[in-house]
């Protein structure tokens, strides 16, 4: 019997909140799972722990973001920076969301707006996927179904069974979104737009935001045809402290160190909000 992660195991009571269990698939066999104590178990008789926290990891590794990115994350979001974009994102999806119908969050980190989405929609569930473990520990906190797995692997869920797919600044795969969505069902896309954080780059030497993004996502979306195109800016006066967040909370914490910034900085966040519809 396969039991990845044997860290996830312990005593007392352990939680799954929210968890669509008809949605999801064994990554091995692709059979359906049921609950059995503190394990999801398919018919084959794979089963998979429940961490305390009240994730599971379908991966039985931890990687991704570490422990000092999502915390950088958690405490900036939660300040309420981003907050009119999770409003957006939230409309948005919420729109096109039907009552009891599943949204899938892919690269979900904290659950924030996967969590933002369902406060619309309190009869529908929601799944979120990441590969950080620390990230899942707070996604599972929200309220939601919290999945450890890659999303550049097929993903553990049943075909046609997400109303909605959300990617908010994370990989995308085009064939398992398609995969998984409904018939004319929505996939919301969070990208950045070139101008973000531009005042903040005469300070730090964070990465560049790619030419063409918006062109290049909507030539990977094949399968998919663009419904209706957000831009979403927000002025923001930071403090020292959460410039130090908002370079820390993703992939710039790979490669800067010091920053050194006036305190307070005005800087522009600026993003793109694309909605496609499946085809």
């Amino acid at each position: 019997m396969t039991r990845p992660g044997s860290d996830q195991k312990a005593s007392g009571q352990v939680t799954f909140p929210r968890v669509p269990l008809a949605a999801l698939r064994c990554p091995i066999c692709a059979e359906p799972f049921g609950a059995h104590d503190r394990s999801l178990r398919c018919a084959n008789n794979h089963s998979y722990d429940v961490a305390k926290q009240g994730y599971v990891n379908l991966l039985g590794t931890g990687a991704g973001d570490t422990r000092e990115m999502v915390t950088a994350r958690a405490e900036f979001l939660d300040a309420g920076h981003y907050a009119p974009l999770a409003s957006l994102v939230a409309s948005e999806a919420a729109r096109d969301l039907r009552r009891d119908g599943l949204v899938v969050d892919a690269g979900c980190g904290t659950g924030y707006y996967l969590g933002c989405v369902l406060s619309r929609a309190p009869a529908a569930s929601g799944l979120g996927m990441d590969t950080s473990t620390s990230a899942l520990r707070r996604a599972a906190k929200t309220g939601i179904g919290a999945v450890g797995w890659d999303l550049w692997k097929p993903w553990p869920l049943a075909s046609g069974c997400a109303d909605v797919v959300l990617t908010v600044f994370a990989p995308r795969n085009p064939a398992e979104c398609h995969r998984v969505l409904r018939d004319s069902g929505t996939l919301v896309v969070v990208t950045p737009a070139p101008s973000h954080l531009a005042e903040l780059r005469h300070y730090v030497d964070i990465l560049a935001i790619e030419e063409d993004k918006l062109g290049r996502l909507d030539a990977s979306l094949t399968d998919f045809v663009l419904a209706r195109r957000h831009d979403c800016e927000i002025e923001l006066t930071l403090s020292a402290e959460d410039v130090h967040r908002i370079v820390h909370m993703g992939p710039n914490a790979h490669h800067v160190r010091t920053v050194r910034v006036p305190d307070p900085l005005t800087v522009t966040a600026a993003f793109v909000v694309s909605v496609y519809r499946r085809v």
